[in-house]
């Protein structure tokens, strides 16, 4: 039986140093035998106020040579259980979004050949829409979970349709997402009409605004959605500006009272049990935070995504 990768050990060689992937596991360029691919689509000229996110997946896996693999909390022990590697990133064009998203559909449509999960880092929110293109040519219409400070049901942004602003307006239309079973968390901030926020519960999209959510707990919120889910194939997306600037201020469109890092780790805790089929992390922009804390906070929710991954072993 292949051996499972494992991250290399902070007590074996200084975690300063080594090789920039997430967690410093294996880079790979053969996916066959893998479970899950992490990967990075360093791309930012979807989003529509400050850039930077190209350097989200560079600067995510730096700061996730912190993290160590099992989960103290949860007795999660992904690596014990899924074969795990970092694929690398896309190569995206930087001067062309629809030529981008087509490469990102495309070389997601090659992965799941294979058969490997898979776990992106953004990048901002545009890149979700041709991954959930070749996730539905996979398994169908998937239920969506959609942590987020914004919608992004816009229709168009500066007479642009695809963008990442437009991303699940894009996917509902184009029959990507089960609406009923699409949950949007932590949405906050102003809008340009009311209708702004109610078009997309028109469709049946369930949606539950961080005002709402103010200092409670969020693992009942999960739960919830998790029983509401059932068995069926799930995208899970998150993007940081989720987090209220006070966590992670590294974002390219940060709104107040937003979620905090104890919620975000209640609430994806408590989808353990979940039929997860791929996810991804966006919006991490290093040049707005220089402290690296944003990219951190990154790395933390994202090891805590593949600790909920279906198959993960618990000690």
């Amino acid at each position: 039986m292949r051996p499972k990768n494992q991250p290399i050990s902070g007590n074996d060689l200084a975690r300063f140093s080594g090789p920039n992937t997430f967690m410093r596991l294996p880079s790979v360029t053969d996916l066959k035998g893998l479970d899950v691919a992490i990967l990075g689509i360093p791309l930012d000229i979807g989003t529509s106020w400050r850039s930077g996110t190209r350097f989200g997946p560079k600067q995510v896996r730096s700061e996730s040579a912190m993290l160590r693999p099992y989960n103290l909390a949860t007795g999660a022990a992904p690596f014990d259980s899924l074969q795990v590697a970092d694929i690398g990133d896309l190569a995206i064009n930087t001067f062309s979004l629809a030529e981008s998203l087509r490469i990102i559909a495309e070389s997601y449509d090659a992965i799941l050949n294979y058969d490997a999960m898979p776990l992106a880092i953004g990048g901002d929110h545009s890149i979700t829409l041709p991954i959930l293109r070749a996730m539905a040519r996979r398994h169908g219409p998937v239920a969506l979970i959609h942590v987020d400070a914004h919608a992004d049901v816009n229709d168009e942004m500066f007479g642009e349709k695809e963008a990442h602003g437009t991303v699940f307006r894009r996917a509902h239309e184009e029959g990507l997402i089960n609406p009923d079973k699409t949950y949007q968390i932590g949405l906050r901030g102003t809008g340009y009409a009311a209708e702004d926020f109610e078009e997309a519960a028109g469709w049946g999209f369930q949606q539950f605004p961080a005002h709402a959510l103010w200092h409670k707990p969020l693992t009942a919120l999960g739960e919830e959605i998790r029983r509401d889910i059932g068995d069926r194939p799930v995208y899970l997306t998150y993007d940081i500006d989720s987090l209220d600037p006070a966590f992670a201020p590294g974002t390219g469109t940060p709104e107040v009272g937003g979620l905090t890092t104890p919620q975000a780790l209640e609430l994806i805790r408590a989808f353990k049990g979940l039929n997860i089929v791929g996810g991804d992390l966006v919006e991490v922009s290093p040049p707005y935070d220089t402290s690296g804390n944003t990219a951190l906070t990154g790395a933390n929710i994202f090891y805590e995504m593949m600790c909920v991954l279906p198959g993960v072993a618990y000690r």
